[in-house]
């Protein structure tokens, strides 16, 4: 048997792909520059509570993952992807001027609101893409690259945070100026670059979000959502994160670094994941995920101090790394090609809700009972998610291959 090398799979993607992948991380690093900061922001300029926080994200969120079903579906009506998502990338990087420009929560509100309309209109249609494009069997590795180039721009972004906040002694309103250049780069990359693979086999989808749609997709796809949406309940904002750092008294120009850790952890795990899912059982790999979230909410539960923050975060990261990258593969091994926007769609509809959730949910218990009772709260719907995971499992593992 011929053994597939590391360096032999990189090569093997195709440009499209690699493409993708620095859109997604010159994305990133706006807009990390900017939420790196903008939890702290808001609590120590503008006076919000964390229960406010919690609510800005989970409805952030939610609002971009609420839209995506309608981009995903419109993408399989019209049989093209790349127009959607450059649509979406050029609102997104059109409404980072707003941030600096913002006074208030309200209009900040608006700002993450926009700007996540934006997330919402590109996510479904490019994830898709990025299915159309990849060869059979490098399904793990494609979204494995283009998530790990996606977070290494996640953690550029706050390191650069990080500088410009110590080089104009904590501003936040240049670091947010700052922050709108890699995100027209990244507009600019995918009008120009990415070029959407013609397939004459697949025909149009003439309404993908009826109910014989819904049933088209499967089985197997709704026990993908499933596993989604119970680990989104375990995986609240990484908003949290920071004002955890915060809580034990990191200092506000380094509260960034907090990003920078998880997301290294999450880069240098995400492109090995997705390839060694090609190889082995999927599930397997987010069951360990989830063991690593577990710990992670343990650390950051019973540990309060810079040892223990930076343990929980690495532990986050890596948790992240192993599963993100695969649950998009899995929606994409088990969604009709005809219908594949309108499954990431759908997959992202739910685990958003789940989201704002899962945020609202963590607020409340951080003005309730402290940091401490939203991380074993964590704990207990990571524990659960492992269960339902072993539970659905079989299903998933048999439908891999």
């Amino acid at each position: 048997m011929t053994t597939t090398t590391p360096n032999a799979e990189r090569a093997s993607l195709p440009r499209g792909i690699w493409v993708l992948g620095f859109v997604s991380m010159l994305m990133d690093i706006s807009s990390e520059m900017i939420h790196a900061l903008l939890p702290v922001y808001l609590v120590t300029v503008l006076g919000a509570s964390t229960l406010t926080v919690g609510f800005i994200e989970g409805i952030a969120e939610a609002t971009a993952s609420i839209t995506k079903i309608f981009s995903g579906a419109l993408s399989d009506w019209l049989g093209r992807r790349k127009l959607l998502a450059a649509l979406g990338y050029g609102l997104a990087a059109f409404t980072k001027p707003l941030f600096p420009l913002a006074s208030s929560v309200g209009w900040l509100v608006a700002a993450r609101f926009i700007d996540r309309v934006g997330k919402g209109i590109r996510g479904a249609p490019r994830d898709a893409l990025i299915a159309d494009i990849a060869p059979n069997g490098l399904r793990g590795a494609s979204f494995g690259l283009r998530q790990s180039l996606d977070t290494i721009g996640a953690f550029v972004g706050p390191l650069a945070a990080i500088g410009l906040m110590w080089w104009t002694a904590d501003n936040f309103t240049i670091v947010f100026w700052v922050a709108v250049l890699p995100a027209f780069l990244s507009f600019g990359l995918i009008a120009l670059a990415v070029h959407e693979p013609a397939d004459p086999s697949r025909e149009p989808a003439k309404n993908p979000l009826n109910l014989a749609a819904m049933r088209q997709l499967g089985s197997v796809y709704w026990r993908v959502v499933a596993v989604g949406i119970v680990f989104t309940l375990a995986r609240f904002s990484e908003a949290f994160l920071i004002l955890r750092a915060q809580n034990i008294g990191l200092n506000a120009m380094w509260v960034p670094a907090v990003l920078v850790l998880m997301n290294v952890a999450y880069a240098l795990s995400a492109y090995p994941a997705g390839v060694l899912s090609d190889r082995i059982n999927r599930t397997g790999l987010l069951a360990l995920g989830l063991v690593f979230l577990a710990g992670a909410d343990l650390a950051l539960a019973l540990l309060p101090s810079l040892a223990g923050l930076a343990l929980g975060v690495v532990l986050w990261g890596l948790h992240m790394g192993l599963t993100q990258g695969l649950l998009s593969a899995l929606v994409a091994d088990a969604a009709p090609p005809s219908l594949r926007g309108t499954a990431f769609g759908y997959f992202n509809l739910f685990t958003g809700l789940a989201l704002l959730a899962a945020s609202v949910i963590a607020g409340a218990l951080w003005d309730a009972y402290g940091p401490a009772g939203t991380f074993l709260a964590g704990l207990g719907f990571a524990l659960i998610s492992l269960i339902g995971l072993l539970a659905v499992g079989n299903g998933l593992a048999a439908e891999q291959k």
